[in-house]
């Protein structure tokens, strides 16, 4: 009890401790915010791409038909909850007189890619039906509708960096132009020695909803068109009976949502994957077993490994550069708890001769030390805490008063910053910065210990 009275004491009445502490709640609030941001960052990287493809991809070498028969094999194992197909192409989309994006279409099935991604919450006008996501266009059903990308349709404010949703809400219904095309089997002079010919088509449709995702990339790029209108889009003068099906009804990917009860058996829901598609390759596209082997099964996570393994080596190297930095810290923990131990030669004298050990006098300003460590860390995680979680509020306070803004979504891909703290590297600062506060008085604790009463009393 007297070694934790003195240590109490020694924090309370020494108003220079506060200094120490300030310091070890600086330190550890820079590096909970630090760690945290980079660990959001990731975390929403490895989120949107789910939430854009799904659980797992499946993406064959080549085009394949017949997907529905598929779908309807894997929705039917125990490890797949939904499945959905995809097409993708390259076109120009034409807005208005000399106004031409290129994007990025994808041919889809929006009922099915809602159970399967995140899709529904990204359209500004569904996302809040109670029923299933469709292409018609409101009052027209008739109509081809179509998905556009909120920033295929417009830019970002320079200054705040939002989109004006009012006013891009109001484009919807609004008549479009897609040029796009296909490689179709021809039989006329104009195709090549392979039976192949490149048919560009022009296509209207209306939109029929916006989609705003918050990356960038998906926002800038994409159009959304109905897969199962494909045939009559390229074909709309010829009877389906002659149209070529293997061009018409083809998809290059396959979207997969597991089970969530055998999401966390990640491996045995591939190998499950991988035996549907090798037995209906081989069954129903006669595929050889070079191009089945070819097909790349892989999960969303898994697909952005290496940008994420790049991201944690950054994250890694910037938080050792800024442990480095702390480190004062220590020193200034040290100095301190020095000068103290050389002012109360007295006390320290007086504590011994009345019989305290060696090692108590040590524990006194070693407990002291790690006193100030646990008030360093708690101070700190809490303002580390209140700074992650409002980020984005003091970005824009930033932006308001000086003029600069500091997170734009072209350069950092999402529309605002992750604010979620990392509580596992939190937890692993919070004891380092306790360990180091100890460490810095352990020296300053052996000279305490080390005093000799007799020399320090002789003359008192």
């Amino acid at each position: 009890m007297l070694k934790l009275f003195l240590s109490l004491r020694y924090l309370r009445k020494k108003r220079i401790v506060l200094l120490s502490i300030a310091a070890a709640a600086l330190s550890v609030a820079l590096l909970i915010v630090v760690a945290s941001l980079f660990s959001g960052f990731i975390d929403a990287f490895e989120q949107s791409a789910i939430d854009t493809v799904g659980d797992i991809v499946l993406s064959p070498p080549a085009k394949f038909s017949r997907y529905q028969v598929l779908i309807e094999r894997l929705e039917a194992t125990n490890a797949v909850e939904a499945a959905t197909a995809t097409l993708s192409a390259q076109g120009l989309l034409h807005l208005g007189k000399g106004n031409v994006r290129a994007v990025q279409v994808w041919w889809i099935e929006p009922a099915r890619r809602a159970k399967v991604t995140g899709f529904k919450k990204s359209l500004l006008r569904q996302k809040n039906s109670t029923g299933e996501i469709s292409f018609e266009v409101p009052g027209s059903p008739d109509k081809i509708g179509g998905f556009v990308g909120i920033g295929v349709l417009a830019e970002p404010d320079e200054k705040t960096d939002q989109y004006d949703v009012a006013t891009i809400k109001k484009m919807i219904g609004q008549s479009v132009v897609l040029t796009t095309g296909a490689v179709l089997k021809e039989k006329d002079s104009s195709a090549d020695e392979t039976g192949l010919q490149f048919r560009r088509k022009t296509i209207e449709f209306t939109i029929a909803d916006i989609v705003f995702t918050g990356v960038y990339d998906l926002d800038k790029r994409f159009v959304y068109l109905p897969i199962e209108q494909l045939r009559n889009i390229l074909y709309p003068n010829e009877d389906q009976a002659t149209a070529d099906q293997s061009a018409v009804c083809q998809a290059d990917q396959i979207q997969i949502k597991l089970n969530p009860d055998k999401s966390g058996d990640t491996e045995a829901a591939l190998a499950q994957i991988r035996g549907v598609w090798q037995a209906f390759a081989s069954e129903q596209l006669g595929w050889d077993q070079y191009l089945i082997s070819s097909t790349q099964i892989e999960t969303a996570r898994h697909l952005q490994s290496r940008f994420v393994a790049e991201l944690r080596k950054q994250m890694g190297v910037l938080l050792l550069i800024f442990g480095v930095v702390d480190c004062s810290v220590v020193v200034l923990v040290f100095c301190i708890f020095y000068m103290i131990v050389r002012l109360k030669q007295k006390d320290i004298a007086i504590v011994k001769s009345c019989g305290a050990a060696t090692g108590s006098v040590a524990c006194i300003f070693l407990g002291f030390g790690l006193c100030v460590g646990v008030l360093g860390a708690g101070i700190g995680t809490i303002l580390g805490y209140v700074i992650t979680k409002n980020i984005n509020v003091v970005e824009r306070w930033i932006s308001a008063i000086f003029g600069l803004k500091l997170w734009r979504s072209s350069v950092y891909m999402f529309s605002s910053i992750p604010n979620q703290v990392d509580w596992a590297s939190s937890l692993f600062l919070v004891s380092l910065s306790i360990i180091a506060a100890g460490f810095g008085a352990l020296i300053p604790a052996l000279v305490a210990a080390r005093t000799k009463p007799v020399e320090i009393l002789r003359y008192e």
